[in-house]
């Protein structure tokens, strides 16, 4: 079983920059895809980005591409979600999920097996 935290949410002005945490508990942290997905107000849950185990791959959503980044660090259990350049449309509440099988970064949300309990993010214009 692995218990997953995400913190780092807050208000920020657009324009302005995040980085949000999540700590998982476990042992076997270091064997996960993680993924960030959010989730916007009468929106369904979206994929934001992922990283593979080592950290040597990433994928990220289109709207998302060159002002976010995930990266991890293994020996903490934590990947982060740097998110810069943010606009009113990245409102939401933010989950970080964790895949445990080996094929690769996904964007359903149906492929991770662990998820947080979210953050939130607000941006204001």
């Amino acid at each position: 079983q692995v218990q997953l935290v995400e913190s780092g949410g807050g208000l920020v002005q657009a324009g302005g920059s995040l980085r949000l945490s999540c700590v998982a508990s476990g042992r076997t942290f270091s064997r996960y895809i993680m993924g960030w997905f959010r989730q916007a107000p009468g929106k369904e849950r979206e994929f934001v980005g992922a990283i593979t185990w080592s950290g040597g791959s990433t994928s990220y959503a289109d709207s998302v591409k060159g002002r976010f980044t995930v990266s991890r660090d293994n020996a903490k259990n934590t990947v982060y979600l740097q998110m810069n350049s943010l606009k009113p449309e990245d409102t939401a509440v933010y989950y970080c999920a964790a895949d445990r099988r080996f094929i690769g970064i996904q964007a359903a949300m149906t492929a991770y097996d662990y998820w947080g309990q979210g953050t939130q993010v607000t941006v204001s214009s």
